[in-house]
């Protein structure tokens, strides 16, 4: 029997996991349930048959959290998160002000509107991204040096 992994989906469940605080989400989808735990517990993949048995040693886990299909792919894509905070442009992201010092922001900060967040380089030209609103910084969804799309999603203002 052939078995296709989604590891991008197993990576934005856990990336759910650790945005969330919860310790445990499952999706299923047709015959494919994947769940990924928090604790000391393998991703469980599920194909068809049954599950299959944890290590040995591997302490119980929580209960299971029910969480629907439809609110993973919402809450996997950042785009949809009214708090995102979209690229105005193509070109390449800087999280601080020049190699070595402290970013403009990181998760857990709390910003004002009209701070400067990042800054975005295009055509030679480095644009400082402002904050929309004022709010704490959830998640920062670039990372130094990487180029970006017009309207994606840069970081998380809640």
């Amino acid at each position: 029997m052939s078995q296709t992994f989604d590891y991008e989906l197993i990576r934005q469940l856990a990336n759910i996991l650790d945005e969330t605080n919860l310790t445990e989400i499952e999706v299923e989808q047709e015959k494919l349930k994947i769940r990924v735990a928090r604790t000391a517990a393998p991703v469980t993949i599920q194909q068809g048959g049954g599950w299959a048995p944890p290590a040995a040693g591997v302490p119980a886990m929580a209960a299971p959290v029910a969480v629907s299909v439809a609110d993973v792919a919402k809450a996997a894509d950042p785009a949809t998160n009214p708090g995102a905070v979209p690229s105005p442009m193509v070109g390449t992201a800087y999280l601080a002000a020049e190699p070595g010092v402290r970013a403009f922001v990181e998760v857990g900060d709390t910003v004002k509107e009209g701070q400067t967040v990042m800054i975005i380089e295009a055509m030679k030209h480095l644009n400082q991204i402002p904050a929309p609103r004022a709010g704490r910084v959830t998640a920062v969804l670039v990372e130094n040096g990487q180029p970006v799309e017009f309207g994606e999603p840069l970081l998380i203002i809640e």
